[in-house]
């Protein structure tokens, strides 16, 4: 399972059914206890960033999206009990978001009151339409504001179907894509069978993670102990946000449209090579990547040392690993990859700053940025540029054994940006990067330069176990995302 742009997707013509959630009951459960649902901070600060675009005619949107593969001809009927199924486990998906008294609360419907309605959308006779078509009906139908956080539907074709689901972001984050495929499914196939799904009821809803964090962390000031290394990172870079530090092409308060791109960095016996060649130095393979991620900037004209943005879920540390909703935490980290270092000392130092962030965990990203920069916060984007790193491990997913018939895959998508943000996923098929920027010619060859340049970093990490001699930061002969790159991509997964 990995991330790409729904346009690089190869999904099959066929007829398009859409299923519309919608309550019976009038309102959500209405006040008292539904009212004291109050949302995350990570919830409020999105919401509110709505709210004021929204006022201001500058409307911002995004959207995370699941597709997945059924074979053979579906069962139109077990699959709408299987999505109703799926949105009635998940409290964070039947939740209506509405201010009272200044806070953001989560309302949430009681699942014995929704109901879906199958809607019929048309028949789509090229991949090419039928993409165009998904593409637009996500930017279309996923609203903030407006309930519900997202839209259900599958491409059906006489021997199989694509199933499709965009959620705003609200709702969700990465990790929760592949909770969606596994219970979708295997409430599905279940259902197929005459059977239950025999999945256990979820352990802890994503209301109770957000009221537990506003209890915790709604009173702290900036003086509060807990922003010590928040503090201290802020006093060594200057800044808040660390800066990415190439050439955007961007200028001040500016946002931009996007280029969206994917591509293969290690196939799957490269992947292995290179995670024994991590393991041998005491370190990880998303640290190994970080550390290339690292020696890369470096050599294109960034500093010694990196420091950058990693986002941390947040799932694991309550009972929450089965449970939908944004686990995602932001922390700043900082390493020395300064040149001279070989690749076990860099590796030692991305450990040691990982270690040092994770033991500081415990203060949301979106309180640290109100209490430690309220200017910016008080901004719909972040300022300028950021350095941003993410990686996940897809093979330890729910239902990750089944993923290579499932086929699954996440697209995310933004209208616009002001800077870059990078995403790496290791499959059973290899490394792979997704990353959206901003479509400025400067950026366009620093990114297709810097993408090239990993990619080989990566690569003569699996073959020498070091680093690579630096070159010209040049982007490739033929830039990621044209038509022969698709190709490629689509063939290796």
């Amino acid at each position: 399972m990995r991330q790409f742009p729904l346009e690089m997707h190869q999904v099959a013509p066929g007829r398009v059914v859409e299923w519309r959630l919608r309550s019976t009951a009038a309102e959500p459960d209405g006040p008292g206890d539904a009212a004291g649902r109050r949302a995350s901070f990570n919830q409020d600060k999105h919401f509110t960033v709505a709210e004021e675009s929204r006022a201001a005619d500058d409307p911002v949107a995004s959207w995370i999206a699941v597709t997945f593969e059924v074979a053979g001809r579906l069962d139109e009927p077990a699959l709408a009990r299987a999505l109703l199924a799926f949105v009635q486990r998940h409290e964070v998906l039947r939740c209506a978001f509405r201010r009272l008294a200044g806070e953001l609360a989560c309302e949430p419907f009681d699942p014995a009151e929704l109901a879906l309605e199958a809607e019929p959308v048309g028949v789509f006779d090229t991949s090419e339409l039928l993409r165009d078509f998904l593409v637009e009906r996500f930017k279309r139908s996923i609203d903030t504001l407006s309930w519900p956080l997202f839209t259900m539907g599958a491409v059906l074709r006489e021997d199989s179907a694509t199933v499709y689901l965009a959620f705003d972001h609200i709702v969700c984050d990465g990790m929760s894509m592949p909770i969606v495929v596994h219970e979708v499914l295997t409430d599905y196939e279940a259902l197929c069978r005459g059977e239950d799904s025999g999945l256990p009821p979820v352990a802890r809803s994503y209301l109770d993670f957000a009221d537990e964090q506003r209890r915790r962390y709604l009173s702290i000031d900036a003086r509060d102990e807990r922003l010590d290394y928040w503090r201290e990172f802020i006093a060594r870079g200057g800044e808040f946000f660390p800066r990415f530090p190439l050439d955007l092409g961007v200028e001040p308060g500016r946002m931009y449209p996007i280029v969206n791109e994917a591509s293969v960095l290690l196939d799957a016996g490269e992947a292995e090579v290179f995670e024994k060649t991590c393991l041998a130095v005491g370190g990880k393979p998303f640290m190994g990547v970080l550390a290339s991620v690292a020696v890369c900037l470096r050599d294109a004209g960034g500093p010694g040392v990196y420091r950058g943005l990693m986002p941390v879920s947040e799932r694991g540390r309550e009972g929450w690993a089965d449970s939908v909703g944004w686990f995602v935490n932001t922390m700043p980290i900082e390493f020395d990859a300064s040149p001279g270092r070989d690749f076990a000392q860099v590796m030692a130092a991305v450990r040691a700053g990982f270690t040092e962030m994770i033991g500081h965990i415990d203060v949301p990203f979106v309180r640290a940025w109100e209490l430690l920069a309220p200017e910016e916060f008080a901004a719909r984007s972040w300022p300028y540029p950021v350095n941003f790193f993410s990686y996940i491990d897809m093979r330890k997913c729910q239902g990750a054994d089944r993923h290579g018939e499932w086929r699954p895959a996440t697209h995310v998508w933004s209208a616009r940006a002001n800077g870059a943000c990078s995403w790496f996923q290791r499959d059973a098929d290899g490394l792979h990067m997704n990353s959206l920027y901003v479509d400025t010619p400067a950026a366009r060859h620093t990114m297709g330069g810097f993408q090239e340049a990993l990619r080989l970093t990566v690569q003569e990490i699996t073959r020498s176990g070091g680093f690579r001699r630096p070159v010209a930061l040049t982007p490739p002969r033929r830039p990621v995302g044209t038509p022969l790159d698709v190709a490629a991509f689509a063939r290796r997964g």
